[in-house]
């Protein structure tokens, strides 16, 4: 009896000193941000990397430039390589929805023409069967040959509005207006050996362009976009690329244009000269179709 009393003590003395033992210490994890609070943080960089560049294109006389005319040369390429020695080309840009390009086809020879008011514009009475006039007024489309005016093809045309669409322009001066933009800071990459910070912009489309700046001059290097074709349902991968800036009218303008579809080149232009807002008078930017290449030729 006295045995079963002793261990029953000794038990409870035992079970007393656990119960009274301190708390074994726990780690109190860190306080984690809430999801769309980074999310907003990453915005809100990403945005101020595009406010830095629009600040350094020029700032206000940048966003309300009304056109820019620009003279150079212009090369078409195929698997990355041209073909010839390029063509002279002159270029009328009226924001947000004409262009006017001229391709003049006279060999190597570069003749400097004039811009405004004594405006030698090709008409179509052309001094070379390889002079090109394509105009692009709104969503219509046309292109002026020594043939006659005709209705730009339809693949062409949709091409471009797409290009311009998803142009460096067209973002930077109408997408940043709306409202439920979202934008986003991808990090750093590098193009042509610099180093940038990579900037998403997608809409209420679910439609984004990505702008890579220059991480010293914040100026952009590179836009992207992609698009899934109708037909083969294939993800093309569509981009510009931008070097030599120089300084026109307080306008940061590149120099040099290269464009490129699914990663290889398809166009290049060299800028010799550009200048902003020249009145720039409607005709050049009209055009009436008189021409249908596709129709039987006429009999004689």
């Amino acid at each position: 009896m006295l045995r079963v009393f002793t261990i029953l003590l000794i038990s409870t003395v035992a079970a007393a000193r656990a119960g009274s033992a301190p708390p074994t210490p726990t780690t109190t994890p860190a306080p984690v941000a809430p999801a769309n609070s980074i999310d907003s943080e990453n915005s809100a960089k990403a945005r101020g990397f595009l406010d830095q560049a629009i600040a350094a294109l020029g700032g206000p006389a940048y966003l309300t430039a009304q056109n820019r005319v620009e003279e150079g040369r212009w090369y078409t390429l195929y698997h990355g390589q041209s073909h010839g020695t390029g063509a002279q080309y002159r270029r009328f840009s009226r924001f947000p929805e004409q262009d006017r390009l001229e391709i003049i086809g006279r060999g190597n020879v570069f003749i400097p023409l004039p811009f405004f008011g004594s405006v030698d514009v090709i008409v179509v009475s052309k001094k070379s069967k390889n002079d090109i006039v394509v105009i692009h007024n709104g969503d219509k489309g046309y292109e002026i040959t020594n043939k006659g005016t005709s209705s730009q093809d339809k693949e062409d045309l949709t091409a471009y509005l797409r290009r311009r669409q998803h142009s460096l322009e067209h973002v930077l001066r109408t997408w940043i207006k709306d409202p439920a933009m979202q934008y986003f800071y991808d990090g750093m990459a590098i193009v042509d050996g610099k180093p940038t910070d990579q900037v998403t912009l997608l809409n209420k489309q679910n439609d984004a362009v990505t702008i890579y700046l220059d991480q010293n001059s914040h100026l952009p290097l590179k836009t992207s976009f992609t698009w899934r074709d109708p037909k083969d349902k294939q993800k093309n991968v569509e981009e510009e690329i931008f070097d030599n800036y120089r300084l026109e009218q307080g306008v940061a303008t590149p120099h040099s244009i290269t464009r490129t579809f699914n990663g290889e080149m398809t166009h290049q232009r060299f800028i010799n000269t550009a200048k902003y807002n020249l009145p720039l008078d409607d005709s050049i930017f009209q055009a009436t179709v008189d021409y249908d290449p596709a129709a039987p030729p006429k009999k004689r």
